[in-house]
């Protein structure tokens, strides 16, 4: 029987379909550079809890764990050849994610806006909500397919695009932050932050575009702490420790 085929259960939950936007540097684990496979595989793991909670799931992974643009670009590399290859790291995450996901018994399909058809599936929009009515975790790979464009927009523009009821980001904390707690001990947390405050404040959640993608279509963003066993689960039934940002 395929996951797609498997009885869910029923459980309380506040958003029905998400995009989850993790970040490359979360795949390294406790390492410096690159994917750490336990890692991986633990993300995948509470993803298809998720989805077997009733959850439809996609995802999109940033690649600064194997190259960053911006960085590229601050060391004399010109930006849109940069930022190129910043989204060829993001289709090795999403490829190391796919299997993770898959070796756990999901289905997953990697989908590219930049086509790759040996590795991957281009990014058509109708055969992307055609996977996930099928029970497959749809992650977007290559960002936009545009240089000068963030991962952010890219998973803003692709919640907006599936008619996702929230846009969740997995980060390094629990919530979003009035300065990085890890160097101000002082930081204020959030429960609850407007768009408005957001960008108002300079908060560093997501990039302005990406903010405003999400406010002109009313699309909450929840930002939790990727690393907190179970965290996706308590937030897709509204629960958990996170920041909303809404209206």
């Amino acid at each position: 029987m395929s996951l797609a085929e498997m009885p869910k259960p029923e459980a309380a939950r506040k958003y029905k379909r998400v995009l989850l936007k993790i970040s490359g540097e979360a795949l390294m684990g406790d390492g410096q550079y690159g994917i750490d496979q336990t890692t991986c595989e633990r993300f995948a793991q509470e993803v298809l809890d998720a989805q077997r909670a009733g959850a439809e799931v996609s995802l999109v992974i940033g690649g600064g764990n194997i190259f960053r643009g911006m960085a590229g670009a601050a060391k004399g590399m010109e930006r849109a050849s940069a930022d190129y290859m910043g989204m060829l790291a993001t289709v090795m995450n999403a490829l190391a994610m796919q299997n993770a996901i898959e070796a756990l018994g999901g289905q997953a399909r990697v989908l590219s806006a930049i086509p790759m058809v040996t590795v991957c599936e281009p990014y058509i929009r109708r055969r992307a909500m055609r996977h996930m009515e099928k029970g497959r975790i749809v992650i977007f790979a290559a960002g936009t397919g545009n240089p000068f464009f963030t991962t952010d927009t890219a998973a803003a523009l692709r919640a907006a695009e599936m008619g996702c009821d929230a846009l969740l980001k997995g980060t390094q904390v629990d919530g979003v932050y009035s300065a990085d707690p890890k160097k101000d001990k002082t930081a204020t947390r959030y429960d609850k932050l407007s768009y408005h405050e957001v960008l108002a404040r300079d908060l560093k959640v997501m990039d302005a575009s990406a903010i405003s993608l999400m406010r002109d279509n009313g699309i909450p963003i929840v930002v939790f702490s990727i690393h907190t066993r179970g965290m996706l689960a308590e937030v897709l039934a509204g629960g958990g420790v996170s920041t909303t940002i809404t209206d």
